[in-house]
């Protein structure tokens, strides 16, 4: 029996427990902190690779093992689709990338017996619940269980929550529970289908995928490519002039820049050229305020360190994690922007100062705050985790990349308790005589340089504009009417993606990078060069899905059960209700797909490449099959725009058909699929 019985309010001291106790952390890195924490000198054991330590007491030996994150996936034995039979299996039985996690396993599972207390230390956030939980209920006995729940890996942290252990966090393991079988029951039985409408079509067996957040996710990506390989650019004037005042030159650009007539734009250069000047009739002076911005969560550090450094979402996510399990940062995967108010900044700071290059920024802040450390936060909160904040533990060795973002997380947190930065924006309003024609030229000055000096990533530079007043004529020493040509969507990056999964609320901060990741594990996207293209299995599977599964790639249907999932872990819904809900859905998905089989299948194949047997699109580089005219549907679909799109080239410019579509091939931002029609049809006939 529990010495103590605990309420959800309640808590216990490790050291209170008499027997043996187990503690189970997520990774080896946090079992070995966890140990050192809880003993100057642990015993270490080794089973085969694998340390575990063993701290003993008068009253209770404490032993500390560690998982190597999920030892345990669903699965089932049955055959076929629709499938909503399945059990929680060792990993590393169903999943040949789960090997390693064999011997961990077998440790745990060696460990358990004879315990008499389990406590889950594994990273207090949906998944480290799940795991920690499934450990102990297969393993040990939930009814002896306990939760350590702490947010960095710092010694003190981990002295504190083991002196504070809190009964399981049945909702998280609910919800996460949730997900799994919610993820699994979508995927195995959409993707089984696809798999056995290929297989009818070719006879080949191939491994396809699709998924409640995988697939929305990959249509986004398809509608956002799509736009770029059917756009048409138009034609836009912009008019700037050189003015001179004192030697100095001055920028002005036309108020209504672009203009999307050249015509227009040379009447505007002809009244310039005329007079020959402007006259200041306005000058106006705006001081902005900036609000330093709150500490990170983990999507802010993913945007920030892929806007800087170039790095992917799912390498930002791994390095964080890993200077979480050096002990360097709090924990990584959390949404809040708001820091803990018992958190010790002073003793944080009076670390980082002993660091070379944050020693005068540190010094700088508390003379700046006169020691008064108030940070500024953001409204984003996470019930289990603060935002992103350094522990101030001395970085050892680091990779450039570690050093990168661990710099990032520092700066932004020093930020956070700087005063504000002033920014001077200077506007001129000028004229030719009679107002005909306005212009503007600006200039801007950083007044008070404010948090700018501890994260510089978004100080604007200066741009000097000499003192004006109005009346003042200014003499024009050049007009540049400049053509230039509207600009497709730009390519996507993993970030931008990352982003929009944010923005419609599907998928977590722990999964969003993942998923994407996995979309290229399947093919469906490739990097290019300037971010992301899609295959041509990318575009056959969103295809079908709009064809066959529309429900499969809604991105509210895929809210709605984040919601429900929200629901569970608020303890305001049960686990059955949601997964009964997402079966329902399945059935009647799958119940619409048996007719239409044979032609999913050969959709597939064809995108794929294994199947010939079909008229082909006219264009030679495409595979898809003719739709209309010998073309597929997104080449005929681009043939239709070129044409539509000329009588709008004939307002803005005065060219022939034939100077039109030359001038469509000769530049860069129009798309692909345009282009092709152009080369292949257009130019031909």
């Amino acid at each position: 029996m529990l010495p103590t019985p605990l309420t959800p309010n309640s808590f216990i001291n490790i050291w209170s427990l008499k027997g043996r106790i187990l503690v189970i952390a997520e990774k080896p890195k946090a079992s070995k902190r966890i140990a050192y924490a809880l003993s100057d000198n642990p015993i270490v054991h080794k089973y085969k690779k694998i340390q575990y330590y063993e701290i003993r007491s008068s009253f209770s030996t404490i032993i500390v093992a560690s998982a190597a994150g999920h030892l345990y996936e669903l699965h089932t034995e049955l055959p076929g689709y629709p499938v909503f039979t399945y059990e929680w299996v060792p990993a590393y039985l169903v999943n040949s990338e789960k090997q390693h996690t064999k011997e961990y396993l077998e440790l745990l599972e060696k460990l358990s017996k004879g315990c008499d207390y389990y406590i889950n230390a594994c990273d207090y956030d949906i998944e480290g619940s799940v795991i920690g939980y499934l450990i102990i209920k297969l393993l040990g006995n939930e009814k002896r269980a306990y939760r350590a729940k702490f947010s960095s890996l710092v010694p003190s942290e981990l002295k504190a929550a083991f002196s504070k252990l809190l009964p399981l966090d049945y909702n998280m393991v609910e919800a996460g529970l949730c997900r799994h079988e919610l993820d699994w029951i979508w995927g195995i039985n959409i993707s089984r289908a696809l798999m056995k409408a290929v297989q009818g079509a070719t006879g080949s067996k191939i491994v396809l995928s699709v998924g409640r957040v995988q697939t929305p996710t990959l249509k986004y990506v398809v509608e956002k490519t799509l736009e770029r390989k059917l756009f048409i650019p138009l034609p836009q004037y912009s008019i700037t002039l050189l003015l001179k005042k004192n030697g100095t030159v001055i920028t002005a650009s036309y108020v209504k820049n672009p203009v999307s007539s050249r015509e227009e734009a040379e009447k505007v250069a002809q009244v310039v050229r005329k007079h020959g000047y402007l006259v200041v009739k306005d000058v106006s002076k705006s001081l902005l305020k900036y609000t330093p911005p709150p500490p990170f969560n983990l999507s802010d550090l993913q945007e920030e360190a892929a806007r800087i450094y170039g790095l992917s979402p799912m390498e930002t996510q791994n390095i964080a994690e890993q200077l979480y399990l050096d002990a360097l940062i709090s924990y990584p995967r959390t949404n809040s922007q708001k820091l803990p108010p018992n958190l010790n900044y002073r003793e944080i700071l009076a670390r980082l100062s002993s660091i070379g290059e944050y020693s005068k920024l540190v010094s700088d802040l508390l003379s700046e705050t006169r020691g008064v450390l108030k940070p500024v936060e953001g409204e984003k909160e996470d019930p289990a985790h603060p935002a992103i904040y350094p522990t101030g533990t001395l970085p050892k060795s680091l990779t450039k990349k570690q050093r990168a973002v661990y710099d990032l997380i520092v700066r932004r947190f020093l930020a956070a308790f700087a005063p504000p930065a002033h920014v001077a924006y200077i506007k001129a309003t000028l004229s030719t005589p009679g107002n005909e024609c306005v212009f503007e030229a600006s200039g801007l000055f950083i007044e008070s340089t404010g948090w700018f000096k501890y994260y510089p990533f978004h100080r604007p530079e200066s741009k000097h504009l000499p003192p004006l007043s109005r009346g003042e004529i200014l003499k024009v020493v050049n007009t540049r009417l400049r053509e230039s040509y509207t600009k497709p969507p730009p390519r996507l990056k993993k970030i931008d993606v990352l982003r929009w999964m944010e923005e419609v609320g599907i998928g977590t901060e722990s999964t969003r990078a993942l998923i994407i990741e996995k979309l290229f594990d399947r093919r469906y996207l490739v990097s290019a060069k300037t971010g992301i293209s899609v295959t041509d299995l990318g575009y056959g599977v969103i295809e079908v899905v709009d064809i066959f599964f529309p429900d499969l790639a809604s991105v509210e249907l895929t809210r709605t059960f984040e919601s429900m999932i929200n629901d569970v872990m608020k303890g305001v819904r049960r686990r059955e209700e949601v997964v009964n809900s997402a079966k329902e859905v399945i059935k009647k998905l799958v119940s619409r797909f048996d007719n239409h089989a044979p032609e999913v299948g050969l959709i597939l194949a064809r995108r794929m490449g294994i199947s010939s047997n079909y008229t082909k699109c006219s264009i030679p580089s495409c595979r898809r099959e003719a739709h209309v005219d010998g073309l597929c549907k997104y080449h005929y679909q681009a043939l239709k725009r070129v044409h539509e799109a000329y009588s709008e080239w004939k307002t803005r410019k005065r060219v022939s058909f034939d100077e039109y579509v030359l001038t469509l091939l000769r530049l860069k931002s129009t798309g692909d699929y345009v282009k092709e029609v152009i080369t292949h049809v257009i130019r031909k006939a």
